[in-house]
């Protein structure tokens, strides 16, 4: 089930961006920087909480907030809109469980692929050495 966060629990800046843009670039900040508080979220519970933490760390700042942020666009809602759908896809991604791995077993053909491997480099290896 995907996670919509409320527009009140997110905090956006804007910036001057870089890139193209012309002279428009020098006088417009369109650029969204984007300030989620993971501990100050009403959508999640304390276990969700900590599964975002835990997958996002290299994302959250010390004061525990997701930050981002967006320039690919010359337009400030473009960049918005652009930051806060990177933000549910991050979180979404990051509550998703997933699957246990089923241990299998290798095929015999696989098994025989790998001898047969193994044999080919003996006979090349063997034929390097020197003659006595």
């Amino acid at each position: 089930m995907p996670i919509n966060i409320p527009k009140s629990e997110i905090k956006i800046t804007f910036a001057r961006s870089s890139g193209a843009g012309g002279q428009n670039v020098n006088k417009t900040s369109t650029k969204a920087i984007l300030h989620w508080s993971v501990g100050g979220s009403q959508v999640l519970n304390d276990v969700e909480k900590a599964r975002v933490r835990l997958k996002l760390a290299n994302r959250i700042n010390n004061n525990d907030e997701v930050v981002l942020m967006s320039e690919e666009e010359r337009s400030q809602p473009r960049n918005r809109e652009i930051a806060v759908l990177r933000l549910e896809e991050l979180v979404n991604g990051a509550l998703q469980v997933p699957k246990r791995r089923r241990p299998t077993r290798p095929t015999k053909a696989s098994k025989l692929r790998r001898i047969e491997s193994k044999k080919r480099q003996s006979i090349l290896k063997a034929g390097r050495r020197s003659i006595e």
